[in-house]
């Protein structure tokens, strides 16, 4: 396995559930959540700003779009919120009938479509469920029977999407059809033993490589397409969520983390738990898409 560059603190974030990092090119800005906190966190690498938007309900994923605001899967569905005043507008309702439901973790494809997943916040029961978000505003039940949807990505050549439903223990992988936003063949590409931890968030680097956080297992993993494990990233934290290629060559690699779930011994052993990490292991991110376009 290659050796990548050790992971540095670059903003002690504190963050208790910290998820779903997304470069944002247009403002050179990263973009990451805590999701029970409803918070949305937007960190200046060039000059060290750092703020947060509080958007009022639990937030899973987020995305810059096309008219410069931004889309977030919240608790209660899709919405839009203004960066500056952090005013949010409703898009669609997702499962409102399922109050102990929220979403979880998405991202864009190379249409513009925003997909994201629900999950039980007990964890216990599939009643969650992956849905996409075009940008007609309608929404779109994709894959039923998910416990904690979590990381999607796609390959480079758009003909493969890569899913992760945490509980299952794998990354999936099934075939994409892009101009009708449809997916078959679900298969396992690979798989995490219990050890190692939890599969949590994704994403796919330039030359195909599917980067994994770890959950409980303070590790980022990444996977080549044929589903072979090439590199291993510990970090000095348990809970590794999500990582996303940010920098004006997409070459730094920010990765976010979560105290939640610790004990206070844990907490002391790792008082770096919540903080947000960057490292250079030497690959090219891609762009990530924009909602709308």
């Amino acid at each position: 396995m290659t050796a990548p560059s050790t992971p540095e603190l670059v903003l002690d974030a504190g963050t208790e559930l910290g998820e779903g990092p997304i470069w944002d090119a247009v403002r050179g800005r990263l973009l990451f959540l805590d999701i029970m906190r409803g918070h949305v966190h937007e960190y200046d690498p060039a000059g060290g700003q750092h703020r947060i938007v509080e958007v009022g309900q639990p937030v899973g994923a987020i995305t810059p779009t096309v008219r410069g605001d931004w889309v977030v899967a919240a608790k209660r569905g899709f919405f839009r919120v203004d960066p500056a005043s952090g005013r949010t507008t409703l898009i669609a309702e997702v499962e409102a009938e399922l109050d102990a439901n929220r979403m979880n973790d998405g991202y864009v494809d190379a249409q513009g479509r925003f997909w994201a997943g629900t999950m039980d916040m007990t964890e216990r029961s599939p009643a969650g469920a992956l849905y996409r978000l075009d940008p007609d505003h309608s929404v779109h039940r994709v894959l039923p029977g998910a416990t904690i949807s979590n990381g999607v990505d796609w390959s480079p050549d758009r003909t493969r999407m890569y899913y992760i439903d945490t509980p299952t223990g794998r990354v999936d992988i099934l075939d994409f059809d892009e101009t009708r936003g449809a997916v078959s063949n679900r298969r396992p590409f690979a798989t995490i033993p219990g050890e190692a931890g939890h599969p949590d968030g994704l994403i796919v680097d330039a030359d195909g490589f599917v980067w994994v956080g770890l959950w409980g297992g303070g590790a980022l993993h990444r996977y080549a397409p044929d589903g072979i494990r090439d590199r291993q990233i510990s970090f000095p934290v348990s809970n590794v969520t999500k990582c996303a290629f940010g920098g004006p060559t997409l070459t730094d690699l920010y990765v976010t983390t979560a105290f939640i779930g610790l004990d206070a011994a844990a907490r002391a052993q790792q008082p770096l738990a919540g903080g947000l990490f960057r490292l250079r292991p030497g690959v090219t991110g891609r762009p990530p898409n924009r909602f709308g376009g």
